[in-house]
């Protein structure tokens, strides 16, 4: 019986590419309690992720699963720490794409790469903007506004929350797709944009859609497209930014859980199942849903592409755009 047992874990670790170890590590694990590290305050957009992932990840191992808040620079801070973490699996990081991929592809201090620093595990969450204008402006479409920008360069500007924020690469990348001249205006914070946008202090913004659907159906801001590469469950009669005729133009960003690299497979891959497990269910699809994010189960390879994919755009975005984050 054990010699068995222990061909059929030789087999299947040929199979999964992992080692007997690695499989009765992944079995014992975990033994302790996990930390999730959050780059950034208590209530931002990496925070949430980690703290489902902690409600989903404490019943299921019967272990107690702890954030930590380390803000700082942007997110490198609690990047760089999670990166240098011993690769056990009990120390994993809750970032997104500003983490993942802005940060690293624009700044020459962030002191991280994502694509050899960490094992990606799971994506929570993909998230998108709209393009929106004030109720009264005169244009009803992508189509009308770029003519108009086009033939007026530098007469339009948009909102956004600061350099490299996804709200000012939005803009970055439609003026990279279309060949128009915009003015970007920053302000402190999303809900200051949408503000300025109501008021008509600026033409328009590329916002989350959590902050905007209110307003949209209250009919006091009009909705011209969705940044995702494909129409949301969120907003379905609402054109993608190619279906409305720039060509190439997706920003979106992602949420999830990488651990460092060198981290066993199998663990990962443990990790990875029971997230998948509870993503896919009814209640958990409804709560990501109600903050204005669609949820985005699949494997760590998939993770990694994501990741990969991101930070070559952005990279090649910063390059043209001349776009640094000090």
């Amino acid at each position: 019986m054990a010699r068995s047992l222990i061909f059929i874990l030789a087999v299947v670790s040929l199979c999964l590419g992992l080692n007997v170890n690695e499989i009765a590590e992944a079995q014992d694990y975990p033994k302790k309690p996990i930390r999730i590290l959050v780059p950034a305050a208590p209530g931002g957009p990496s925070d949430l992720p980690a703290r489902l992932a902690s409600q989903i990840l404490a019943p299921k191992f019967g272990q107690p699963v702890v954030v930590e808040n380390r803000p700082g620079a942007g997110g490198a801070l609690g990047s760089r720490e999670a990166a240098k973490a011993m690769p056990d699996g009990y120390t994993l990081l809750s970032a997104g794409g500003a983490q993942l991929a802005v940060l690293p592809a624009m700044s020459s201090s962030a002191g991280y790469d994502p694509t050899k620093d960490f094992a990606p595990i799971a994506k929570f969450v993909d998230g998108f903007q709209i393009l929106v204008l004030s109720a009264s402006s005169p244009w009803k479409s992508v189509k009308e506004l770029v003519a108009f920008a086009q033939a007026n360069p530098g007469r339009l500007n948009y909102a956004h929350v600061g350099t490299g924020h996804l709200t000012h690469l939005a803009g970055e990348l439609f003026m990279a797709r279309t060949g128009v001249n915009l003015v970007g205006v920053p302000y402190r914070s999303g809900g200051e944009s949408v503000t300025a946008v109501l008021s008509e202090t600026v033409n328009m913004s590329f916002e989350n859609v959590a902050i905007l659907l209110p307003l949209i159906r209250e009919g006091k801001l009009r909705a011209l497209a969705v940044t995702s590469k494909t129409r949301t469950a969120l907003a379905p009669d609402l054109p993608t930014m190619i279906e409305a005729g720039v060509p190439d133009y997706e920003v979106t960003t992602f949420f999830g859980l990488v651990a460092p690299a060198g981290t066993s497979g199998a663990i990962v891959g443990k990790l990875n199942t029971a997230l998948n497990e509870a993503l896919r269910t009814p209640e958990m699809r409804e709560t990501i849903l109600k903050i204005g994010a669609i949820p985005a189960p699949g494997s760590p390879e998939e993770f990694a592409t994501s990741i990969a994919s991101d930070l070559e755009k952005w990279r090649a975005l910063g390059e043209l755009a001349n776009i640094k984050i000090n």
